[in-house]
């Protein structure tokens, strides 16, 4: 399996296991983070697909370390499950700091 789809899934499970055995800070079952994790995704996706389009890139990816889908305007599908984590490890990491 490519190198950046193994490492952002990977991301996304540790994450995941993160909150559910450690900190158990309980925020992925709340709305307000899946409404803030739609705009993440709105403004990830215009300024994702204007780094990474096909037409005129900004961003490259070698073929070789994603699995070769992109969805829309050519976004790897690997950089979704990346600023999933990365937004999700912060705003946990920022929940647990606010509760202790």
């Amino acid at each position: 399996m490519p190198e950046y789809t193994v490492l952002a899934v990977s991301a996304v499970v540790l994450v995941v296991l993160l909150e559910l055995r450690v900190l158990r800070t309980g925020l992925l079952r709340t709305g307000r983070y899946w409404g803030s994790m739609a705009i993440v995704l709105f403004f990830m996706v215009l300024v994702d697909g204007w780094l990474t389009k096909l037409s005129d890139p900004i961003v490259l990816y070698s073929d070789a370390a994603t699995i070769g889908v992109r969805v829309p305007w050519d976004i790897p599908v690997e950089d979704f499950a990346f600023g999933f984590s990365l937004c999700t490890l912060t705003l946990l990491l920022w929940r647990r700091r606010v509760n202790t």
